[in-house]
């Protein structure tokens, strides 16, 4: 059984549309590379109950969960606050990382100093390309919104999140379209039910397209059913 996480991406600018939310995105493929599997991602608005509201609910039922922006300075930046109302726990200055971030800030240096209140209990991670820390709070990883920054932080503490059976793939895309072979993916789910097949249909310049992709972490029954499915879909997508 993988190891399963969530993903929270929290801004008002990503709920509206005004910014793609490409880091959940990044963090489900990076994710699923380390051997875990991601069952929801959700994304809320820069509002502290509606942050501590997920945050309570989802957190018991996986291994990881993985939290993303309101770290910086600005009147949305509300994560930390929300966090702690989340475990039900004051903010506490951290006095190191304070006194760090003090230092390589110097120019503002209590705008910066304000980035070391965390929620008690909170394991400060470093920012390796960017000021705000992230934290870790029991199986609660925070992030910073900026995609950058939180792919450095995330590949920094990755090893710690890895599962322990990888989850192996296969994806080809056949210029065809979903009724011509549903009923060679019907037959491969039924054959080979621990392996997860999907297909995405899009409509390019040369006409339909389907991208078929298996997921497995059972290796064997993942090459069995592609050396089913595969010679099978360029059968009928020849004819």
């Amino acid at each position: 059984m993988p190891v399963r996480a969530a993903i929270l991406t929290i801004g008002n600018e990503v709920v509206s549309g005004d910014v793609s939310n490409t880091n959940a995105t990044w963090l489900a493929q990076r994710l699923e590379s380390l051997g875990v599997r991601v069952v929801i991602a959700a994304t809320v608005p820069d509002e502290i109950e509606a942050i501590a509201e997920f945050v309570r609910r989802e957190r018991g039922g996986v291994q990881h969960l993985i939290v993303t922006g309101g770290l910086g300075g600005t009147p949305d930046d509300i994560t930390r606050e929300a966090l702690a109302a989340a475990f039900e726990v004051h903010q506490v200055n951290v006095p190191d990382l304070a006194a760090e971030l003090r230092a390589r800030f110097p120019r503002h240096p209590d705008y910066a100093a304000r980035w070391a209140l965390l929620p008690a209990g909170s394991r400060p991670l470093v920012n390796p390309h960017g000021g705000a820390p992230g934290f870790q709070l029991e199986n609660v990883w925070v992030l910073p919104g900026l995609p950058s920054e939180m792919e450095a932080m995330f590949d920094a503490y990755a090893e710690e999140l890895r599962g322990e059976l990888p989850i192996n793939a296969w994806r080809r895309a056949y210029q065809t379209r979903e009724s011509e072979i549903v009923h060679l993916l019907t037959g491969a789910t039924v054959r080979w039910p621990q392996v997860s097949i999907g297909s995405y249909p899009r409509f390019m310049p040369q006409g339909p397209e389907v991208e078929v992709v298996l997921k497995s972490v059972d290796a064997k029954a993942l090459a069995e059913a592609i050396a089913w499915l595969e010679p099978a879909l360029d059968e009928v997508t020849r004819a």
